[in-house]
């Protein structure tokens, strides 16, 4: 589908990003490590990142809805789908349908595959710990041993909140933010070790806001590795009304889905 823009929402666009059709996600520039963002459960995402795996053909994949252990059961030869879900026990994982994530695999059946995902448990139990202490990797490396910038902190809060139909009581906002950057440096940490083993070019599948420039995973491993070249690809379901943070950004229609608000009220 074709998306017309006006003017004032070419606004929105900062000077380094460029909105892009769904259908020229084919063509991307050449990088090291394209991070490419979805909101999860929308099938034209998962559509548009098999097209981008096609053409960037990586020597690895990076999710964030796997951990080490699942990433560890990857057979050399890529089996079907079913054998697959089962073999990384997916429906326990509590991320949509499989038959979205599938495609990603087979768009690139030669590619090893690395999880930097962070189990429900696990973020529980690293609620409120400091984020050296939980941090598998070299936190200082990512930035975990250094408080965010005020602003920066705020801005991050009010978006735990939005996200979570501002239902949280404010004193569970600064963990949340925490379990964030956590993600976020693992998804880095998990990239930089993919491309330093395979060489790359290196695919990153993972949430719109985790592959923020500004201040996400792309930004914690361009921090920790200038030299490495860094894509970030953003997907959204309508035009966001500040400047979307990544090198290219696609809207696409959103998929129907309930209020997750609902409960709330």
């Amino acid at each position: 589908m074709k998306y017309l823009f006006t003017l004032a929402a070419l606004a929105y666009a900062p000077a380094h990003a460029e909105m892009i059709d769904a259908d020229d996600v084919g063509d991307l520039p050449v990088a090291d490590v394209i991070f490419l963002g979805e909101v999860h459960d929308n099938p034209m995402h998962h559509e548009n990142q098999a097209r981008a795996i096609e053409q960037i053909g990586p020597t690895a994949l990076v999710f964030e809805m796997l951990d080490r252990d699942q990433a560890s059961r990857m057979p050399d030869n890529l089996p079907d789908m079913a054998e697959l879900r089962a073999l990384l026990d997916w429906d326990a994982s509590g991320w949509p349908d499989f038959a979205l994530y599938y495609p990603l695999f087979s768009a690139a059946p030669g590619a090893q595959v690395f999880g930097a995902g962070l189990p429900r448990e696990a973020a529980r139990a690293a609620m409120g710990q400091d984020l050296d202490q939980v941090f598998l990797g070299d936190a200082t490396l990512f930035g975990l041993t250094a408080d965010l910038p005020a602003a920066q902190q705020h801005d991050r809060e009010a978006l735990q909140a939005r996200a979570h139909c501002d239902a949280l009581p404010e004193e569970l906002l600064p963990g949340m933010v925490d379990i964030q950057r956590l993600r976020d440096a693992m998804l880095a940490d998990a990239a930089l070790e993919a491309v330093t083993q395979t060489g790359g070019p290196v695919v990153v599948i993972t949430g719109t806001g985790h592959a923020r420039n500004d201040w996400g995973a792309p930004y914690m491993l361009t921090q920790a590795q200038p030299d490495l070249r860094v894509l970030s690809v953003g997907q959204f379901e309508v035009i966001p009304e500040d400047r979307p943070p990544h090198d290219y950004w696609i809207v696409t229609d959103p998929h129907p889905r309930p209020d997750p608000c609902e409960m709330f009220r």
